[in-house]
This record gives structure tokens, C-alpha cells and sequence, in this order.
């Protein structure tokens, strides 16, 4: 069943809180399989989301691994349901951890998603700087986006999410366009390694959500994956950031949480957003850089001794003795 447009400009935005055709904004208090019951077949143009990692947040139970992935696959199979056949579903995941060891999350759900006949087109790497600090491996400093579509027939608005290019004055050197300028004037295809800055406590955006994500993370993929007035939804809302960014571009927007403060959470934001009062960080601006901006935070306060000067000296030749 196809949702008859909707023209978001014509009417006085409101946040309902239970799904209806008529509507553009929905942050529903409850399970989101109870949500998306409610949801009409191939009527979304994009399911995104951050589910629970399974880590024992206030939010969630810990489960042995099996069960979670079946619990995921419930959900994503009611999305694949309500997918339309130009939609796509992004799964933004991180590592499952036990006893000090890893299982990359897209991993495990990669099979559910191919087993219902989705098509992965990315699995794309957003990378930030700052989170826990690990002692006994490396610190994690990345999670992924898997991306999937329905059909090969899919939306993909690449002209909206370029980024500018590295050599902007750059020319073919032979051949016809000899002299032509190479580059795209719009700018160039963002890849699938993002550097956008992790929700943290000096971000703009920080809530008391432990596990949020930015909204300019999702605004690239609303962008990218879907037309004016399509239905996004996400079945795991959280904060309601994915609202944000789908109201903010014209878009329509559910989703679905289980926890009051942050369905209430969730409609502040939304309501902000509406009235063009949040606070976010804008998209496209560059990475925070300490050393070009004059921090006195990166000069070290202890002296280097000379083991740490010879392990950080690239002349170095490590493993002869001095002479």
C-alpha cells in the first residue's frame, strides 16, 4: 500500500504519538514491532537505525548472542516488510563485548538481512576520536553503517551529499579534455569512511542518552536515500535524532521507544526542531584540529625520556646497539 503524499509545507507540523497516513511526525511510546504493525506494506523510503549492542545499557537486557540476533531479526524483517522497492535500510552498529573480546555486530547480522533478499550497496565506516580507553587492545575509534536496498532500483541523491574536493583546480593533462578541469564542480563522492565527531559530553547535541548519535550522521543518509515527503523511520529511537534530520529536510519521521524520559527526550528535540531551536553541529564542518586552533592542551606537561625519544625518532634504527 503506497501512503498518499503529503505536502509538509502545508500544514502546522505536530508530533503524533500513533501512526496515521495524515501525519509526518511520529514518536511512538511503546515497542516498535507494535509500531510497525500499524505500518502499510512498501511505504517507507528508509529504516535507520542504532539497535541496542547487547552491552547491559540501562536501556536493555543482556542476552546470549543467539537470542539478540533473533530479536534484531524480528524487527528487521516488519522493516523489510514495510520497505518500499526503491527504499533502504542503514543498521548502524558497533562490537559486542564479552570477557574482553569482540564480535563485530554486522557480521552477525549480515545473514538476516541477505537471507530476506536485501542487497548490501556499504558497509560504511564512521570514524571519531574519542571514547573508552582500552588497556589490553586498542581502543575502538570506529563503528559501521551496513546499507541495504530492496531492489537494484534504488534512491541514491549522490549530488546532495558531496563534499569538496581534495584538488578543486585540478586538470586532464591528455587525451580530448586536455586542459578541462577534472574535478565535479559539486564536489566529490563522500566515500564510505566518514569522520563525523562522536556525541560526547562537549558535543552540542549531548544528552544523558549514554549511546546517541549525531544528527549529521543521519542527514548524509536522509539526503542521499531518500525524495521529499518520503516516510523515515526508526524502529529504535532514541534521542529522536533521526526525526531531526528527516524533518529538517523535508522528510517525514517515526520511530519507536520503550523508556518515558527519552520518548519525552525525543519529543523535545523533535519540537525544537520544529521551532528551529536545537542545537546541532552543522554538517560539513571540519573536525575539531587542537594544534591549528592554539590549544596549549597538546604540549606535554612531563619530560620525553630517551627510550620515548628513540621510539618516536623516525631515523631511528631499532634493534642495533649504538656504536
Amino acid at each position: 500500500m503506497k501512503l498518499e503524499p503529503l505536502l509538509l509545507s502545508n500544514h502546522e507540523p505536530k508530533i503524533a504519538d500513533e501512526f496515521d497516513p495524515s501525519e509526518s511526525i511520529v514518536v511512538y511510546p511503546g515497542h516498535c514491532l507494535d509500531l510497525l504493525r500499524s505500518v502499510p506494506d512498501e511505504s517507507l523510503g528508509l529504516v535507520v537505525t542504532s539497535p541496542p549492542y547487547n552491552i547491559g545499557k540501562e536501556y536493555e537486557k543482556r542476552l546470549h548472542l543467539d537470542l539478540y540476533v533473533q530479536q534484531q531479526a524480528q524487527v528487521i524483517a516488519e522493516c523489510v516488510r514495510a520497505l518500499s522497492p526503491r527504499g533502504s535500510i542503514c543498521w548502524q552498529v558497533g562490537n559486542y563485548v564479552e570477557a574482553g573480546a569482540i564480535t563485530p555486530l554486522d557480521t552477525i547480522l549480515y545473514p538476516v538481512f541477505s537471507n530476506l533478499g536485501l542487497r548490501m550497496r556499504n558497509r560504511i565506516i564512521w570514524h571519531f576520536e574519542h571514547g573508552l580507553h582500552c588497556s589490553r587492545r586498542f581502543s575502538g575509534r570506529y563503528e559501521t553503517i551496513i546499507w541495504f536496498t530492496k531492489s537494484d532500483d534504488y534512491v541514491f541523491n549522490l549530488d546532495a551529499v558531496r563534499v569538496p574536493q581534495k584538488y578543486p583546480g585540478k586538470k586532464h593533462f591528455k587525451g580530448e579534455k586536455a586542459g578541462r578541469y577534472s574535478c565535479n564542480p559539486l564536489g566529490k563522492n563522500p566515500g564510505d569512511l566518514w569522520v563525523i565527531p562522536n556525541v560526547k559530553n562537549n558535543h552540542v547535541e549531548k544528552t544523558e542518552h549514554p549511546c546517541q548519535y549525531p544528527v549529521e550522521l543521519i542527514e548524509r543518509l536522509v539526503l542521499a536515500l531518500t525524495d521529499q515527503e518520503d516516510w523515515v523511520l526508526d524502529p529504535f529511537l532514541g534521542t529522536g535524532t533521526t526525526i531531526v534530520a528527516a524533518v529538517r529536510h523535508g522528510r517525514r519521521g517515526m520511530g519507536a521507544e520503550t523508556v518515558p524520559k527519552y520518548v519525552e527526550l525525543a519529543r523535545q528535540r523533535v519540537q525544537q526542531e520544529i521551532e528551529g531551536t536545537l542545537r546541532t553541529r552543522p554538517m560539513g564542518r571540519p573536525v575539531y584540529d587542537p594544534a591549528s586552533s592554539g590549544s596549549r592542551l597538546i604540549i606535554p606537561p612531563w619530560k620525553t625520556d630517551t627510550e620515548q625519544r628513540r621510539l618516536m625518532d623516525r631515523r631511528a634504527k631499532y634493534g642495533r646497539k649504538a656504536v
